[in-house]
């Protein structure tokens, strides 16, 4: 079985540009990892070899005639099956959708094609991509492939144990709470959430959603270089005028100082001391490269994960309780009903102020980040959860759910954050979460690449 299922889309590309390879031959080692792997973590639920093959030899057809086919061409990639790819149904891991077939692909999907990549399936994510874990009752449980007792994260968890297997080098993922950065770093991977705006999504296989998931839902993607995120974020941000939402931003911004602001425990949360090992580590990293790393407390997080917790059960209660009940998924409803308790109904104005307290506390964060362009702290105040904890009870539901504050808090905002994967501690992943400001994903993925370039390459692995 040829080897190239194991080289990074930057790897790939430059060997595309060379001729060394073909995308057919790229593709046909992806497929072969899928198949060899997937069944034991079943991160891919929907494979499509035929229409990937197809896909790949036109591109070879139009490089050969010296067309420009993208800055992705022939690279292996998967989408998460919460969006829209024509032809296939976009279930959110629902049974109840199993038959909502696209018509048409979101626009981040039809990025991915414009840029030449070769889509080779639709990743897992749990009931309404709802969780920080990955089982549903359409297509089952994925597995973590590093360590199968610990979570793949959530909710993009099929997305971040294919890349971490070698299963294509770029995967999509969402995020709305953490659903692409904690899947990161429970697979020990890079992860990337950008601006609001940044990346153009809609899917039309269902309504619009209320004005909470507008302002805080984005795709982005995960790889295991922060080169490759960089390259993925280049095609995925091209504009697409379905999304009103998009801004028309530079991806290049004017250098910022090199100076970090270092949060260890985020008003005050609970940070296991390995996850202040890492956190202190990658400030070293930039240190060692000639930043400046102040230990500072940052605004508040606190305030927008309540924020957000509000806006986002709101709309639920409103578009999707009674699917809860249809679906009657075990998961979904027990994590629903722990939701549920944390956060009161609210009444008109109170979502008034809600977004009106939004304005300040997104201010306070943007004056901050005049001072600290680059923000470290943790992804998580534990290492990756025993897999399915949250669903153990409703004390550990609540560990869980405290621990994930800065999960919570961050897209209220707005802000782009970088999850980087820095170590292990055992057959266990750490890394740590970096915060700038709006549209400034390239100083992220800057200082990404010193704390990457600090700690030993991510490879893909064979599964546990």
């Amino acid at each position: 079985m040829s080897e190239l299922w194991r080289l990074s889309a930057t790897e790939l590309t430059n060997l595309i540009k060379k001729r060394e390879t073909c995308a057919v031959e790229i593709t046909q080692s992806a497929l072969d990892r899928l198949s060899s792997v997937n069944s034991s973590i079943n991160a891919v639920v929907q494979e499509m070899p035929e229409e990937a093959m197809a896909v790949a030899a036109e591109i070879d057809r139009k490089l050969a005639k010296g067309e420009d086919c993208g800055e992705l061409a022939g690279v292996p990639v998967t989408t998460k099956e919460n969006v829209d790819q024509a032809g296939y149904a976009t279930t959110n891991g629902l049974r109840i959708q199993r038959d909502l077939v696209a018509s048409e692909d979101n626009p981040v999907v039809a990025n991915l094609r414009t840029a030449g990549s070769v889509i080779i399936g639709r990743t897992n994510t749990p009931a309404f991509s709802l969780r920080w874990f990955t089982r549903n009752s359409l297509h089952g449980h994925t597995l973590n492939p590093r360590n199968s007792n610990i979570t793949p994260g959530g909710s993009s968890g099929g997305a971040a144990a294919a890349v971490v297997s070698g299963i294509g080098a770029i995967a999509h993922g969402t995020d709305i709470g953490g659903s692409v950065r904690y899947p990161a770093y429970a697979c020990g991977i890079h992860g990337l959430r950008p601006s609001l705006g940044r990346i153009p999504a809609a899917n039309f296989t269902t309504p619009d959603r209320h004005i909470g998931a507008q302002l805080m839902a984005v795709s982005g993607p995960l790889a295991r270089t922060v080169a490759d995120l960089r390259l993925a974020l280049s095609a995925m941000a091209a504009y697409d005028a379905r999304d009103p939402w998009w801004i028309p931003a530079p991806l290049h911004t004017p250098s910022r100082l090199q100076r970090a602001a270092l949060t260890v425990a985020p008003d005050g949360m609970s940070v296991d001391p390995k996850v202040e090992r890492a956190l202190r580590d990658a400030a070293r990293r930039l240190q060692d490269n000639g930043w400046v790393v102040d230990e500072v407390d940052c605004p508040t997080l606190r305030e927008p994960a309540r924020l957000q917790l509000t806006l986002w059960l709101t709309e639920f209660r409103r578009s999707a309780a009674a699917m809860v009940e249809k679906e009657n998924d075990p998961d979904a409803s027990f994590v629903y009903r722990q939701l549920e308790s944390l956060c009161p109904k609210v009444e008109l104005n109170d979502l008034l102020d809600t977004l009106q307290q939004r304005v300040d506390l997104v201010r306070q964060w943007q004056v901050f980040l005049e001072r600290y362009p680059i923000v470290i702290c943790p992804v998580s105040g534990e290492l990756p959860f025993p897999d399915l904890l949250d669903v153990e009870s409703e004390d550990s539901f609540k560990r869980v759910f405290d621990a994930q504050l800065t999960q919570l808090g961050l897209p209220l905002l707005g802000l782009p954050g970088l999850t980087v994967s820095t170590a292990m501690e055992g057959d266990v992943p750490v890394g740590v979460q970096l915060i700038a400001g709006r549209f400034e994903e390239d100083h992220l993925l800057k200082a990404g690449e010193i704390i990457e370039a600090g700690g030993a390459p991510v490879s893909p692995i064979d599964p546990a």
